[in-house]
């Protein structure tokens, strides 16, 4: 089993990933973006920093729908050199570390967002403390994280392939799970909502959304795929001012 986003570092698994990333009908296409792209706004002049950015090509969009400046942070190394290729003609750069060892400058940015990388981080509480302490006054913390209830539910993975049902155990005994992840199991934290709405409050911020990932019709043209993720939540998002 694979431990954390280091599995990007796999060529092989990192080419098969961006593939299933990048259709239109994957889960990140048609249920993430959506939301974060709602609880985001207009982005125009802002400063942004982007937790576990990945292949940044998110932070090329934000640059070129006006934001200011972008900074991804990314362990994956694989992940930077994609990073870099995508931002190499626009206001944006990547620095290759892992969020948790990153020196986060004081009162430095505008925006704080992280999409599905939150989930290979085992203290929240401290990783937002960072967040808090790295954004200017009034800056918003706007997240995704996989769904905790998908977390919780290893067990429906034990044969591999599609699952037709999800079998939630241990819900309440945080910590690390194995999670089936482009056709190999990787390493990712379990955290209970309770506790990242908690950490969040703690490490001083206001909530100002919380949210699941409840497919929208409009962004489906596979009926089938659509009564699917009607099924169960993959992501929950939250979003935060800093106090």
């Amino acid at each position: 089993m694979s431990k954390g986003a280091e599995v990007f570092n796999d060529e092989k698994l990192l080419s098969s990933y961006q593939s299933f990333r990048h259709r239109a009908s994957s889960p990140n296409e048609s249920l993430e973006k959506p939301i974060i792209l709602e609880l985001l706004g207009d982005v125009s002049g802002k400063q942004i920093l982007d937790l576990g950015c990945g292949d940044a090509l998110f932070g090329r969009e934000l640059l070129l729908a006006g934001a200011q400046s972008y900074l991804g942070v990314e362990v994956s190394r694989q992940m930077v050199q994609l990073a870099q290729k995508n931002l190499q003609d626009v206001a944006g750069e990547v620095v290759h570390q892992s969020m948790e060892d990153w020196n986060y400058p004081a009162a430095s940015f505008d925006l704080v967002i992280s999409r599905l990388a939150l989930h290979y981080v085992a203290d929240l509480e401290e990783q937002f403390g960072q967040v808090n302490r790295t954004l200017k006054e009034n800056g918003r913390f706007i997240f995704s994280i996989v769904h905790p209830v998908i977390t919780s539910s290893d067990k429906s993975r034990e044969g591999g392939g599609m699952r037709q049902d999800w079998i939630v155990d241990d819900y309440f005994s945080p910590g690390p799970r194995k999670v089936y992840l482009g056709g190999v199991f990787v390493e990712q934290v379990h955290h209970t909502i309770e506790e990242i709405f908690t950490a969040l409050r703690r490490a001083g911020f206001h909530i100002e959304h919380l949210r699941e990932s409840c497919p929208q019709r409009a962004n489906f043209t596979d009926e089938q795929l659509y009564e699917r993720r009607k099924r169960i939540p993959l992501f929950l998002f939250l979003a935060g001012i800093k106090r």
